[in-house]
């Protein structure tokens, strides 16, 4: 399946403008030479630093290590945040605010209890980002050609949104074992401390029913912030250079193309964090009590309930989305990974508009 999709990859609206400019002129029988012009020699250099081809089994390889790296890394570092917004939810008669629940956790647990849930944390979060990205750049891949380029460019959001909903539903079955034990972990004190705790005493409890019971409001969470996250993230970037970024991608430097896609990812998180916080409150609850299901949960929390902790969320997703495509570009920059520019229009579709003579 990976050599049909990598074979249509190549070929895929997403390898354009340049790299497909370069594949054209290389192939076929050779027409009398045109006027030299800059972009196309500027793409011929790109393309020659490149690493792999676009499309190609290493490129999908290297873009799920970023996504391993950007989840992984980023979840563990913002444990002791998750950790306070989930006692948030699921006791918010105790913990009435992010800096009082920190104040309580520090009492009762020391420093080192802001730590609990770490491991579950770095193992789920890195599965999760391996199937979230990886799957991403070979669906979106798959979808563009079968809708081909005209469409592609025109339908480019509902797109996005396919392909990230198709990936997240993959990555969340990888996540919800790992993230099963990290709420028990975090949110019943004296129930286990660490993950080589938690996992025998949560099958012995109720065996694999206790790693995928979660996996449904997972789905209600996680597939709306990803659909999100990567649709307000591709649309953002494509703004951000149209409108305020001074001159085009390609005169940009590498790094001034890191701070866009940072910019651009704060923005998504923001919308990413509201969308998903409903979900994110009954998801902890959930997986915090036995015999309860997602319908049960959400009834008792009611509307006010489910929106308990969304400032601590914010702060925590923005940032965390913002840093994930930070270092997913920085691994793609790092590797000499294609990174096509922003979509363009397609000549034949200009033309169809009256755009073009």
């Amino acid at each position: 399946m990976f050599s049909s999709v990598a074979h249509l990859a190549r070929a895929n609206p997403f390898n354009a403008p340049h790299l497909q400019l370069v594949h054209d002129g290389l192939s076929g029988p050779r027409s009398p030479p045109a006027p030299p012009r800059r972009s196309r020699h500027l793409a011929a250099a790109a393309v020659e630093e490149y690493s792999c081809e676009f499309g190609s089994m290493k490129y999908y390889a290297l873009c799920g290590f970023g996504g391993v790296l950007s989840c992984g890394l980023t979840h563990t570092a913002v444990v002791p945040l998750d950790l306070v917004k989930c006692r948030m939810q699921v006791d918010p008669q105790k913990y009435k605010g992010i800096f009082n629940g920190f104040s309580i956790t520090l009492k009762e647990d020391g420093v080192r209890g802001l730590a609990k849930g770490w491991a579950p944390t770095l193992i789920g979060y890195s599965m999760q980002g391996l199937c979230k990205f990886g799957f991403y750049e070979v669906f979106k891949a798959l979808y563009s050609n079968i809708l081909g380029e005209e469409n592609t460019y025109l339908w480019r959001t509902s797109l996005y949104l396919a392909s990230s909903a198709s990936a997240e539903f993959f990555a969340d079955i990888a996540l919800a074992p790992m993230e099963a034990a990290k709420v028990r972990i975090q949110t019943q004190p004296g129930y286990a401390n660490t993950l080589r705790e938690a996992v025998p005493k949560m099958y012995k409890e109720e065996g694999l029913n206790a790693f995928y019971k979660g996996v449904a409001p997972l789905w209600m969470r996680q597939i709306p912030y990803t659909m999100m996250k990567f649709a307000c993230f591709e649309r953002t970037v494509e703004a951000l250079y149209k409108f305020v970024v001074p001159k085009p991608r390609s005169e940009c430097t590498k790094a001034e193309q890191l701070v866009v896609t940072f910019v651009a990812g704060y923005i998504a998180g923001v919308f990413c964090a509201i969308v998903s916080h409903p979900a994110d409150s009954v998801v902890s609850v959930l997986n915090k009590e036995k015999g309860s299901n997602a319908s049960q949960v959400l009834q008792r929390l009611g509307f006010r309930g489910v929106w308990k902790g969304l400032f601590a969320r914010i702060i925590m997703i923005g940032t965390l989305t913002a840093l994930q495509w930070f270092i997913y570009d920085s691994v793609k920059v790092y590797f000499r990974l294609p990174r096509p520019p922003p979509p363009e229009m397609p000549e034949s579709l200009k033309k169809k508009l009256g755009l073009t003579e």
